[in-house]
């Protein structure tokens, strides 16, 4: 048992001692599952504090020969596979963590030469006789030990990208970091000594051209993660069930840490839920482990449309991404799409694999990305925010005229790229006019299910502004009049579906005449009964 080589369980152990342990072994299943096939090389890359090291913990304690876990892993969802006992504890495993490894060698330029020492020393421990004296490469050193005993390799690799994310302007340290990771992992030879291989970090594989450096993997990433959705983040079902433990209200816990989008689940960020169920206060855990610091650099980075992309998401807005163009190396950013792809890789945006769409996910990231906004003071933002006050303070003091005014002016001035052509632009335009309402409200939601219908949008207040600041619910028309979207949101009792956990009610009805060009405004005070 070494500290790369055959590691103990302890580690994972420590995960399961903690009041609040979510089960994830049922990603064993599928590792079980493609072990010693083409498709036992995986990148699993996710945001921080999406449980990454304990993922790369649990396989080590589940696969290493370096510890027994049969008691650590009874009564937990793997237990009940057919091949449980199969896999447990039977392989060679080598596991590093290359943040941790940066420290211990000395600085990120001896990262390689360092693994590759301490890991044929401790192997030697286990096959001095297989191992020539000669100096030789750890590839060499796996191949030499297969070969003599039949013995593979199950190698993890935590924090895999942290020399391509902090070495970003370091091509040298690079060039050798990816030259290692291929000689370890590409080709013929290496298929011989790996069982398996797991990377995990926060970006997928470093693109050289159009293809990945190490295109033997499958990549499961805030992408596109597949068949290994439910393992990245806590699931829905598992948030209501701790939100049901705490007594905490899930609506409130949805509404902050919701809102990844994974295949076909609403992914939670783990270290945020964990943190809500045992303070019991809402607020942004990310900036406890992550400063938005980290991307000031990119959204005041001048690529054209960028700065309106980021004030329409955060207005509750989904913008088209392309998503292919970026490379996974920070240094070579060179589009507004890289800019936001790499931010969904870092969790600070949510990606809808479907319609292609970033957005913000929910109340604790746009809480983050607005303090990185107003550090920058961007001109842009504090003149919109401006016309956006006097939007809202307009529409609460339900003055039709200076509602109808304003989202000519805010179109006009500046979201004049979004052409009117139908009710979703005119959507779209009056989402992002009325950002300042982010303040006192949750993100909007669109098509909140109603009486008969839908309501085009429905801002809801935060709990702390509910006695001062009503809901609003807005219906809008295209080239008909106000009144009628006012008289629609009566017909279908809009209200009635929102009153359970509201106050007052404001119904607001705009409409658009493509003729005129002329916005009109009706606001009515819902009378509950």
């Amino acid at each position: 048992m070494g500290i790369f080589v055959n590691s103990d369980n302890s580690a994972f152990q420590v995960a399961l001692n903690s009041e609040i342990y979510i089960d994830k072994t049922g990603l064993l299943t599928y590792t079980n599952k493609v072990m010693n096939t083409l498709q036992g090389y995986i990148c699993n890359s996710r945001p921080r504090r999406f449980g990454k090291s304990i993922t790369a913990d649990m396989l080590t304690a589940y696969y290493s020969k370096g510890c027994d876990s049969g008691n650590m892993f009874s009564g937990l969802e793997i237990s009940q596979s057919p091949d449980f006992k199969e896999h447990l504890n039977r392989y060679d495993v080598i596991h590093w963590d290359i943040q941790w490894c940066i420290g211990a060698a000395g600085g990120a330029d001896r990262v390689v030469s360092y693994i590759t020492e301490k890991t044929i020393e401790e192997l030697r421990k286990y096959y001095s006789e297989v191992i020539p004296s000669d100096p030789c490469s750890l590839p060499e050193a796996l191949s030499f030990i297969c070969n003599a005993t039949k013995n593979k390799f199950v190698l993890i690799i935590d924090e895999w990208d942290v020399l391509i994310r902090d070495m970003a302007a370091n091509s040298k340290i690079q060039d050798e970091y990816i030259s290692f990771l291929r000689g370890l992992f590409k080709g013929t030879e290496p298929t011989k000594y790996i069982q398996l291989a797991y990377l995990t970090g926060i970006l997928p594989i470093k693109k050289e051209k159009t293809q990945s450096a190490l295109n033997n993997f499958d990549e499961f990433t805030m992408l596109s993660a597949g068949r290994l959705s439910p393992y990245i983040g806590f699931t829905e079902a598992e948030v209501k069930e701790l939100s049901e433990r705490y007594q905490v209200e899930f609506d409130k816990v949805k509404a902050w840490y919701d809102g990844y989008v994974l295949r076909n689940c609403q992914v939670y960020n783990p270290k945020a839920v964990v943190s809500v169920m045992l303070d019991g206060e809402f607020k942004s855990y990310w900036s406890e482990t992550a400063s938005y610091e980290a991307i000031v650099p990119l959204i005041n980075m001048d690529y054209d449309g960028l700065k309106t992309a980021i004030i329409e998401m955060l207005s509750g807005v989904e913008v088209k991404v392309d998503t292919s163009t970026f490379g996974n190396d920070i240094s070579n950013i060179q589009s507004k799409d890289d800019v936001l792809t790499y931010m969904i890789h870092l969790g600070y945006l949510g990606y809808d694999q479907t319609k292609k769409m970033a957005f913000v996910p929910n109340e604790e990231i746009r809480q983050e990305l607005t303090r990185a906004v107003e550090s920058k003071r961007w001109n842009e933002m504090l003149l919109f925010q401006q016309e956006s006050e006097r939007l809202l303070d307009a529409t609460l003091d339900l003055d039709e005229k200076v509602v109808a005014s304003q989202i000519g002016k805010i179109h006009d001035e500046y979201v004049s790229v979004i052409q009117y052509h139908n009710e979703n632009s005119l959507s779209s335009v009056l989402a992002i006019a009325y950002l300042s309402s982010m303040q006192y409200y949750f993100k909007p939601v669109w098509e909140l299910p109603t009486g008969r219908g839908f309501a085009d949008f429905v801002f809801i207040p935060k709990p702390e502004y509910k006695n001062d600041y009503p809901a609003l619910v807005i219906e809008l028309k295209w080239n008909q009049n106000a009144q009628t979207a006012l008289q629609q949101i009566k017909e279908k009792n809009y209200p009635e579906s929102i009153l359970n956990y509201m106050g007052n009610i404001l119904l607001v009805g705009i409409n658009y005449d493509k003729v005129s060009k002329e916005h009109t405004c009706r606001i009515e005070a819902y009378g509950k009964n």
